[in-house]
């Protein structure tokens, strides 16, 4: 342990031996067993430091959020289809009278004067700034300056361990912030990130330059590669060896000619500053949908979230010309294909920021998120985007694919279930949500696992699930591949080439009824040999819940071809699938899929995918998951076959 561990370490004891009491009457609200792998406390934090505290309220009506979204997305309901508007999500979850009340009542006996407590435009947070003083007072906790790593100049406020609220008033919140989160994206200007990732250090681990991008503890899902590829094969005959549109189509029988691609929306997310090339894209075309030549994504700006050009080469580019090269591909020339870019070269974005452009009820005060833990706009270093946030700015596309993640314990449970509780609201009002499942088998983003505590430990044996691949309101992908020396005509097996598919069962949310029963065949006929707490089997959401091939995809970089792999390949090519099955619906007057996961369990569409029975996805000093005829936590219901699932699909209401 080096003697700045060893530092840190004292300090932390330290903190707990001079922790402020609870105030009499309060309850602990939320706790964090651990800190984000990376940050140390470093000092306590000013007194007079001021705080932008925000109160997110208990939304009334979420414990039946499950039996909302069953009713319009359950191929038996008599619902089917009939998803929400925006309007009635909207009063269906607003806050109640006497949660508003309950709340700004705590602040005024508290000595917070009712001037300075204001309320959000949806009804949803409560806002006032504080002292550093006055919230250890009003939370019986203390606040600390913590640092990222040893020579980084990034710095986070937060509280130590928990904090507590009146028993009266915990239960009309949620959660309080700025607390225990770390959700946060580095501040300062480009320069500070430039070297983990940039031109001048290509070879860069892209995991810390998927931290530069924002994502907290390395949590960019980068496509791997193998390096550059000089003679492409664009022969049906050689998809063990390089895979390219063409081979998709013929793995999952997917041809489809669009009937109203202006009534059908499909949306690829990307965060500044992952930016896609232009030559590039029209490189790929040239090769693959010489058609597509010149054509370009549909751009829609999320809080300054532009194309940068500050920044090339793999790092900065793979993920989105990935994304786009192969949505874009597949759909083909008639479907335009959206890309909401969140976030400008300074500030970043987190899946907070793509939520209050989709959903306007999302957002904080004025519109926008915690400067704590999301970015903050105004850009406040004056050199980026500073326009106001972004909020209920963007409609919502029928598909969404996001190739990011994050590792589920860096998030505290009560984050990630408010996060979780809005995929939800997107499936009612019928968007079909995708992210990929992650690229480290059964461990988290860079192959992270958990000791018997719960805490990160790279030498851990306890599984490290992800999110949101663990949200029961979201579609989890996985990865497959054509096994060496195969052809498509053959079965795909789990992919263990560079990559393992992520998946798992989380350790915050339940298991949602829709899986219930494919679960249970796959613990009780291939129950996995490992000790009690290596996972979490004790009725959890497991995932993925489907998958696509995801190695040896041919893109394009700054001119060059490469041979990438990821679960983030596997994503954007399920969502053009789908998106072409929401295009047929739409053209004979009906609704779009919406949220898919009631549906793709039952039996007949379990049976239209292709089952995947061999691999597994190792992680943790284990060899994971096995692959198992049905669901397993490796590949899911399986892979999609197009042609059986336009079918099924197309007779539902």
């Amino acid at each position: 342990m080096s003697l700045s561990t060893r530092l840190a370490a004292l300090l932390a004891l330290a903190l707990c031996a001079t922790a402020i009491p609870a105030p009499v009457g309060h309850v602990v609200h939320e706790a964090r067993d651990q800190l984000p792998r990376g940050w140390a406390p470093v000092r306590r934090a000013e007194p007079d430091m001021v705080l932008p505290f925000r109160i997110g309220l208990v939304q009334p009506n979420l414990e039946s959020i499950e039996e909302y979204i069953m009713d319009v997305s359950h191929p038996d309901s008599s619902n089917y289809g009939k998803h929400w508007s925006p309007a009635k999500v909207a009063s269906t979850f607003r806050p109640t009278k006497e949660s508003v009340d309950t709340v700004h009542g705590w602040f005024t006996e508290s000595g917070i004067a009712p001037e300075r407590v204001k309320s959000s435009t949806g009804g949803s947070w409560m806002k006032v700034n504080v002292t550093i003083e006055e919230a250890e007072r009003l939370l019986g906790t203390e606040y600390y300056v913590y640092q990222f790593g040893e020579d980084d100049n990034r710095t986070h406020v937060a509280c130590h361990e928990k904090y507590h609220l009146p028993e009266h008033v915990s239960k009309h919140v949620e959660i309080v912030s700025p607390t225990l989160h770390f959700d946060t994206p580095p501040h300062g200007p480009a320069s500070s990130w430039q070297k983990l990732g940039g031109r001048d250090n290509e070879t860069s681990n892209p995991n810390y330059s998927a931290h530069a991008v924002g994502q907290p503890g390395f949590g960019t899902s980068f496509p791997k590669t193998q390096g550059t590829v000089q003679n492409v094969i664009n022969q049906l005959e050689h998809c063990d060896e390089q895979i390219v549109p063409d081979c998709l189509r013929a793995l999952y029988d997917f041809e489809y000619y669009p009937l109203v691609p202006e009534k059908n929306s499909l949306a690829i997310v990307e965060y500044t500053p992952q930016a896609y090339n232009a030559t590039d894209l029209d490189m790929f075309f040239g090769n693959f949908s010489p058609s597509q030549v010149g054509q370009r994504p549909v751009f829609n700006s999320i809080d300054g979230g532009y194309i940068q050009t500050n920044y090339g080469g793999y790092y900065y580019s793979a993920e989105s010309n990935l994304d786009l090269q192969y949505s874009m591909a597949l759909v083909g020339p008639r479907q335009p294909v959206q890309l909401y870019q969140a976030g400008d070269l300074n500030e970043g974005a987190s899946f907070n920021t793509l939520l209050d452009a989709l959903d306007a009820s999302y957002c904080t005060f004025d519109g926008g998120d915690d400067p704590t833990y999301d970015p903050t706009y105004p850009d406040p270093y004056g050199d980026g985007y500073e326009g106001s946030e972004n909020c209920g700015t963007v409609s919502p596309a029928h598909i969404i694919s996001t190739s990011y993640s994050y590792t589920e314990v860096q998030l505290t449970p009560a984050y990630e279930q408010r996060q979780c509780a809005e995929y939800a609201k997107l499936g009612l009002m019928g968007v079909t949500v995708l992210y990929s499942s992650g690229d480290y088998g059964v461990a988290g983003n860079g192959e992270a696992c958990l000791n018997a505590s719960g805490q990160e430990d790279w030498f851990g044996h306890v599984f490290a699930p992800g999110f949101p691949a663990g949200c029961p309101y979201i579609t989890s992908v996985g990865a497959t591949q054509v096994n060496p020396n195969s052809t498509v005509l053959e079965p795909e097996s789990a992919c263990a080439q560079m990559i393992q598919s992520g998946g798992g069962f989380s350790n915050v949310f339940r298991m949602p009824s829709y899986q219930a029963s494919a679960v249970e065949h796959y613990l009780t006929n291939y129950p996995p040999d490992y000790p009690v707490g290596t996972f979490n089997a004790s009725g959890s959401r497991a995932y993925p819940d489907i998958s696509a091939n995801g190695a040896r995809y041919v893109i394009t970089v700054q001119g060059e071809y490469y041979l990438v792999y990821g679960t983030s390949c596997a994503t954007p090519v399920s969502a053009a699938i789908f998106s072409a099955i929401n295009d047929a619906r739409i053209a004979i007057g009906k609704s779009p899929i919406g949220f898919i996961n009631p549906t793709i369990y039952t039996p007949a569409f379990m049976a239209a995918f292709n089952d995947i029975t061999t691999g597994s996805n190792p992680g943790c000093g284990t060899e994971g998951f096995d692959a198992q005829p049905g669901w397993d936590p490796v590949t899911g219901v399986g892979t999609p076959n197009f042609v059986k699932l336009l079918a099924l699909w197309l007779a539902l209401p």
